[in-house]
């Protein structure tokens, strides 16, 4: 293969962009020492009695300077916290100890119904970084201190474990990040308490950082009264966990350790087997039988504090959960996020484009999922069906290297299902310009011995003031042959306070464009979107605040011809106690070119034509404080010419602390003059069950009526140690065929890993 486009533009591009940024900088905001606390370095006496049981019993813990004074967000922004808490931070040649005093004067009232791994926190459609509905603490650590990233570690009274990354103050909330560490907690007659132990080998951190002060932040959140309060950046006008840049300062991480080789090494042991329906009428056997029998490996080497390579031979997602039933109701590409592990660490660094609430991407220059998963014609009928195309190997850089944030990944996929062997390569690369601005590069190459695409294109983020972002980018795509090679960029403004928010933003994407590594929805359009929030806080009903806002949208072609325009009115309120309650109205119109179909089997055809169409989109919720959640969305429209009705609804119920239950359903209508009618129904149920914070079992069934298939997915992990996992998965897939239902493809893996540090 040829060597890579990307790389040979990103090399150049470097030494460009280093010569420019370092002449163009935004002042750094400065700190002060009433914005920080001092961490206490232990002896090694002080060290050894020192047991991560959940209670700050031991002398040191007193010895320890307290941070305190927390402030509310809500309800009462900037009042003290009406329930203290203390945090005192410890460490010692190897690790370092958090401990945290959560009081409470009704421990009686405290909620903690999670016990599983992975889910005390989410990043909601605002970007705002919340709590799943349980009692808990999270801490933001940024020992590079660039004011952009962060760690997070998170816990709860039952001492159920949360890790994640923040990247881009928020932008990028990547909880599938792992990393070895322990955490205990304990119920006392004050309230909860809890330890946290993070081995240095688990943070990156940079060299010669003694003279450096560390970011940090602490959220806690009392359900039972939906407050939150943080140590620093409680404000709501544009403040908040996720707002790295405005964390407060930790001193005292003098003579930190230093791991020479800092390799870490998880190889793993795969067996199995799959059954698939011979689809060959004339076969001996009814279904094709495969033994699984595999083996390989993963590596994580610190190259220089902060620098991690990733290497992965014989790539294996067998873990990785199937994919959430959808029905497609537009003429555009449905949009599945990324679930294997190696592509979900540290993908923020290579976020570049723009991203939408309630549809698909409109612009992502790099989609992981493109690496691996691919149509093809798996069984030689002439239908293409998505599958899954074995990786050879890769490897993946990504870390700090003084002002520069860094990525560059690699990967090869071997020839299968008539795909050809395929080489992806990305590079990405960040500069910091002052506190919490950047502007980056980023190059995509996707080849093999027949086809090349490559893609190369210049981002950045500004942040002006605290509250006023100006975020963009300008991309150009190159592929062999005739189209391909065309141009994409997006300037985009956004203004946001607790009062009022104001955002607007423009993209161009032309009509060769081709990002063969990344995700488009459509091409061939100039895009205006303008959208403005007004929020007040009534103190009547119950009532915490009400959100009003007002948005469009207007889309024409490169020749100036209209396609979409759209004007939204709307408001969400929101309950002191936790509920939600939105509603929206619409007016659109669409202009279609050519025709296209709806369904698996072509049931609905909608015909090239003008049309106008008014729409109502709601959803609701109860309070995630509850044991039993609710919760409804929908749309009625019209819908080219005809009408939509499309109305998702689900139950969450938590028995205790080990068992939840989560119904689904989505019911789905559409019916066009003279071009048919389609009823779909997508069924659902999650089955959770934590035996202990190590040991968790997950079921998912499913049922599509478009496209006449039920579903099973059950996955039983096991930490057996901190960063080595035992998975048990199992999965069934059943379809309709002439009104009966018969199986497609069974299969059950068993995998173990099994990680060491050397």
């Amino acid at each position: 293969m040829q060597p890579s486009l990307s790389f040979i533009l990103l090399v150049a591009a470097t030494v460009c962009i280093n010569l420019y940024a370092s002449e163009f900088r935004i002042p750094r905001e400065q700190s002060t020492a009433a914005d920080g606390f001092q961490a206490l370095k232990m002896s090694s006496e002080q060290s050894k009695r020192l047991e991560v049981d959940g209670l700050l019993a031991e002398g040191v813990w007193q010895q320890a300077v307290v941070a305190s004074n927390f402030k509310q967000r809500d309800p009462e922004e900037g009042q003290l916290a009406t329930e203290q808490t203390e945090v005192r931070i410890l460490y010692d040649s190897e690790t370092l100890y958090i401990g945290v005093l959560a009081r409470d004067t009704q421990p009686d009232k405290i909620i903690a119904r999670i016990l599983q791994r992975d889910r005390l926190m989410q990043q909601r459609f605002s970007g705002r970084i919340t709590f799943q509905g349980d009692d808990a603490v999270a801490i933001l650590l940024d020992p590079f201190h660039d004011q952009k990233n962060g760690m997070v570690f998170a816990t709860n009274p039952n001492g159920a474990e949360f890790e994640a990354l923040v990247t881009d103050e928020g932008r990028e909330f990547n909880v599938d990040w792992r990393t070895v560490w322990k955490v205990a907690s304990k119920r006392i007659p004050e309230g909860w308490s809890a330890e946290f132990a993070i081995p240095f080998r688990s943070l990156r951190y940079p060299k010669g950082a003694d003279d450096q002060p560390w970011g940090i932040n602490i959220f806690r959140i009392v359900q039972r009264k939906n407050e939150e309060s943080l140590w620093r950046a409680w404000s709501r006008d544009n403040e908040g966990f996720e707002r790295v840049s405005r964390a407060g300062h930790l001193y005292g991480m003098v003579d930190l350790p230093r791991t020479g080789i800092n390799l870490e090494v998880k190889p793993f042991g795969l067996t199995g087997i799959v059954r698939e329906r011979n689809e060959d009428p004339n076969a001996a056997d009814i279904f094709n039988t495969e033994h699984k029998l595999n083996s390989g490996f993963d590596a994580k080497w610190e190259l220089r504090p902060g620098l991690l390579l990733d290497l992965t031979y014989n790539t294996d997602f067998a873990q990785a959960e199937v994919d959430d039933e959808q029905v497609n109701l537009t003429r555009f590409d449905l949009f599945f996020p990324e679930k294997r592990d190696f592509f979900l660490e540290n993908a923020g660094i290579f976020e570049y484009g723009s991203r939408a609430i309630g549809e698909p991407p409109p612009f992502l220059l790099f989609f992981s999922r493109r690496i691996g998963i691919a149509d093809a014609d798996e069984d030689g009928d002439g239908d293409e069906e998505t599958v899954e195309i074995p990786v050879f190997g890769g490897a993946r850089l990504t870390g700090r290297v003084g002002k520069q944030t860094i990525g560059l990944l690699n990967m090869t996929t071997e020839s299968a299902f008539g795909v050809p062997s395929t080489n992806y390569a990305v590079a990405r690369v960040k500069r910091d310009i002052g506190s919490n601005n950047y502007i980056g590069l980023m190059a995509t190459d996707k080849r093999s011995s027949d086809f090349w695409n490559s893609t190369a294109g210049v981002d950045w983020s500004l942040w002006p003031s605290k509250a006023l972002n100006l975020q963009g980018f300008v991309a150009r795509t190159f592929t062999r042959g005739d189209g391909g090679d065309d141009t994409a960029y997006r300037l985009g403004i956004d203004f946001t306070t607790e009062r009022f928010g104001v955002s607007a933003q423009h993209i161009t994407i032309g009509p060769e464009t081709n990002a063969e590594l990344g995700f488009i929805t459509r091409e061939d359009i100039r895009r205006t979107d303008g959208f403005a929030r007004f929020t007040t806080r009534p103190t009547v009903f119950g009532l915490r605040s009400i959100s009003n806002f007002v948005s469009g949208q207007h889309i024409v072609n490169l020749n100036g011809e209209i396609r979409d325009w759209s004007a939204s009115v709307g408001a969400v309120m929101s309950w002191s106690a936790g509920h939600q309650f939105g509603a929206f109205l619409t007016r659109s119109f669409t202009r279609l070119d050519e025709d296209f179909t709806l369904g698996s089997d072509d049931d609905v055809e909608v015909a090239v034509g003008d049309y106008d169409a008014n729409n109502l989109f709601w959803f609701s919720n109860t309070s995630n404080s509850n044991a039993l959640v609710l919760g409804s969305s929908g749309t009625y429209s019209q819908f080219y010419g005809g009408t939509l009705l499309s109305v998702r609804t689900f139950l969450r119920r938590a028995f205790g602390s080990n068992f939840s239950l989560i119904l689904q359903h989505s019911h789905n209508h559409i019916k066009v003059p003279n071009g048919g009618e389609l009823t779909a129904e997508v069924a659902g149920v999650r089955l959770q069950y934590a035996f202990s914070t190590k040991l968790f079992a997950n079921a998912l069934l499913q049922y599509n009526s478009d496209e006449e298939v039920v579903s099973a997915n059950i996955r039983l992990n096991y930490i057996h140690r901190p960063g080595s996992d035992f998975f048990l998965v199992f999965n069934e897939q059943e379809e309709s065929i002439a009104d009966r239902w018969r199986v497609s493809n069974r299969g059950v893996v068993l995998k173990l890993t099994y990680l060491r540090r050397i």
